[in-house]
């Protein structure tokens, strides 16, 4: 357990900023409790640990005058300003509508309206206290000094965290150019693979084509294959003509000779 001379000296007044925040926040505790139960803690608790997690002991308790003024200031004043600020305008704004509604009705009674004033100078009163025990800047319970490192660590992860987000967004803006890339590069290879077909198309016919010219052709050979047979027929029969004219003229030579024979 850690020993503290007294809780109005920096490192108290810093302990009782921890205290308010764990019972605060952590513990949830109403606004009544934590403000009994810090008074109780400046007045005359020695044991912290007996009511949060701050392992500490008070050696001079600063009794009930010092306690409460050092309560007053790190607080009702530094944490419940605005809430004693909220109540003066309200018994203001409370003050301003029983005058109204007094000077135009008869209504309210002139009682009313003395509590009402009575009541916005209360409120006054507390915040004149309230402001007349304001801590002084030197007073302050920060960490400012010994959390510099931390600052200073936590402003470079925040300058890394924003360099590194940059490069994100760099790098997500170069996949999507690489994908449009790859896209364009896949049309590309479809219309040369549609090139080379029809090309391919072109330079060697089709089967179809390749049977038609298979067929054209032995048609082609047939029809040669008619045409010598016409032409040996034909040669024939001029042969055979040929002959039987030759026979014809040597039948009628022959029958001349004889005519002229027989004639003599």
């Amino acid at each position: 357990m850690e020993q503290i001379e007294t809780l109005s000296s920096i490192e108290g007044r810093k302990l009782l900023y921890r205290i308010f925040q764990e019972l605060r926040y952590k513990k949830q505790m109403s606004n009544f409790a934590i403000l009994s139960l810090t008074w109780r803690i400046c007045t005359t608790e020695r044991e912290i640990s007996r009511y949060t997690k701050e392992d500490y002991q008070v050696l001079h308790p600063l009794g009930f005058f010092r306690g409460t003024f050092l309560w007053m200031e790190e607080i009702v004043n530094r944490f419940y300003f605005s809430t004693i600020n909220s109540f003066v305008y309200l018994g203001a704004a409370i003050l301003l509508v029983l005058i109204g509604v007094r000077r135009f009705s008869s209504n309210v009674s002139d009682s009313i309206v003395i509590a009402g004033v009575v009541f916005e100078a209360l409120m006054l009163l507390f915040m004149f206290v309230v402001m007349l025990f304001t801590p002084s800047e030197d007073a302050l319970p920060s960490n400012q000094n010994e959390e510099a490192p931390e600052n200073e660590l936590l402003v470079e992860i925040g300058e890394i965290a924003t360099d590194f987000a940059t490069a994100v967004t760099k790098l997500e803006t170069l996949g999507d150019n690489v994908k449009s890339l790859l896209i364009q590069q896949t049309e590309i290879l479809s219309l040369l693979r549609e090139s080379n077909e029809m090309t391919r198309q072109i330079i060697s016919p089709s089967p179809k084509l390749l049977e038609i010219m298979e067929q054209t052709n032995k048609s082609l050979v047939q029809f040669n294959e008619t045409l010598e047979k016409l032409n040996q027929s034909a040669t024939q029969l001029k042969q055979e003509e040929i002959e039987i004219a030759v026979r014809r003229e040597l039948e009628k030579f022959f029958a001349n000779m004889i005519n002229n024979k027989n004639a003599k």
